[in-house]
């Protein structure tokens, strides 16, 4: 497996002017004539920056989904210093978001120079280099924060450079509570994988940022911090609401979720025994096994709905999906390594090997890195000269 290559264009944070790339994007304070020095901060406002990686092919049916976003960037922007929207969309999109956010928050492209291969990385780096505080909230576009969320993060952010919170599901359709046993089932063996973290920017913007050639962004993110020594904080009870995907959306996200397991083995390995014992079990009618199997995972995703308090923000029902998630997980599992063996997943219009990078091989980099200070992020030596990355789109 190969090295990831230098990123050709990093560029210093402090040259990227939001204005110069968007001539519509606006300071929420600039034009407010009771706000005499934008940098003090009104007190119901919290010291803390948000910043929203965005795609969308469209705006939804009859433009709903862009409504509901803009009602939660409106609530967002009285309550946090400054919200940074990167915004990959196609034009047309783009350029209707812009008219909406105008005046509301930071609209932008992502960086020019940025050409990683997921294109939530580019927008969490672009985000990043332009947030103003240290304290930093990055989130998916279907994560909804409330006031309690936001004091908790920025409480949290004060003892470590990476806090993970716990998302829920609200409302909850039927694959939604299918997708909750998933979380379950992490949170009762450890912890879950949010749409949403919190980072101190300059830990990050001194790590380099992290690879975004990888699948599995959201683990990168966290390793990446620990091989560099950075302080993580995984606060079970500080609960985040996430809106569901559309059915189609999840349906399309089983094969591509199971492929992240590629990255954490003794996982995957599980997961691909899963198959093969329950067939061994049905021929040889042993049904007693396979009904207990299906007990032990509600339990364990009763378990991990007691946690922290979290009866209070999911059903129990989610728990009966357990088994059905396992079966799910199992299935999936192959068939990722079966993409896997043919190249690897596909993802915007290529195919991502790679679902993320060892702790081990990252803690190897930061030591590499730490010995080359002027080295740019991800600019690695081959042959004694940097390597360019082939440049994809979002």
């Amino acid at each position: 497996m190969t090295e990831p290559a230098a990123h050709p264009h990093a560029q210093d944070p402090d040259m990227l002017d939001p204005d110069a790339q968007n001539p519509h994007a606006q300071d929420p304070h600039a034009q407010d004539p009771d706000v005499q020095d934008p940098d003090v901060l009104d007190p119901d406002v919290l010291d803390l920056d948000y910043v929203l990686p965005l795609r969308w092919d469209d705006d939804g049916d009859g433009g709903g989904d862009l409504e509901e976003l803009t009602a939660y960037l409106g609530r967002l922007a009285r309550q946090v210093s400054r919200v940074v929207v990167v915004d990959g969309s196609p034009a047309e999109v783009f350029e209707r978001h812009a008219a909406r956010w105008r005046g509301l928050v930071v609209h932008v492209r992502p960086a020019a120079g940025l050409g990683f291969a997921n294109g939530k990385v580019n927008g969490v780096t672009t985000g990043l280099r332009l947030a103003r505080a240290d304290h930093v909230v990055i989130a998916d576009d279907d994560v909804r924060y409330d006031r309690p969320a936001l004091a908790g993060m920025r409480a949290l952010l004060d003892g470590a450079h990476l806090v993970r919170p716990q998302n829920y599901f609200e409302p909850l359709p039927w694959h939604a509570r299918w997708d909750t046993a998933r979380t379950l089932l992490n949170r009762s063996l450890g912890s879950d994988y949010p749409g949403t973290f919190g980072v101190r920017r300059t830990f990050f913007l001194r790590m380099g940022g992290y690879d975004g050639d990888v699948l599995f962004e959201n683990l990168e993110l966290i390793r990446t911090v620990r091989a560099h020594g950075g302080t993580e904080r995984r606060p079970a009870g500080l609960y985040v609401r996430r809106l569901p995907p559309e059915a189609g959306r999840f349906w399309s996200q089983r094969v591509r979720q199971a492929y992240d397991d590629l990255a954490q083995p003794a996982r995957m390995a599980l997961f691909l025994a899963v198959l093969p014992a329950s067939a061994t079990a049905l021929l040889r009618r042993r049904f007693g096994l396979l009904a207990a199997g299906a007990g032990v995972s509600v339990a364990l995703a009763e378990a991990g709905r007691r946690k922290a308090g979290g009866r209070r923000v999911f059903p129990r029902t989610a728990c009966l999906f357990a088994p059905v998630w396992v079966l799910e997980r199992a299935v999936c599992s192959w068939l990722a390594l079966a993409a896997a063996l043919r190249g690897g997943v596909p993802y915007a219009g290529r195919r991502l090997r790679r679902a993320a990078h060892s702790t081990r091989w990252l803690r190897a980099r930061a030591v590499r890195r730490a010995r080359r200070p002027e080295a740019r992020p991800w600019e690695e030596l081959s042959g004694g000269r940097a390597v360019r990355r082939h440049r994809v789109t979002w």
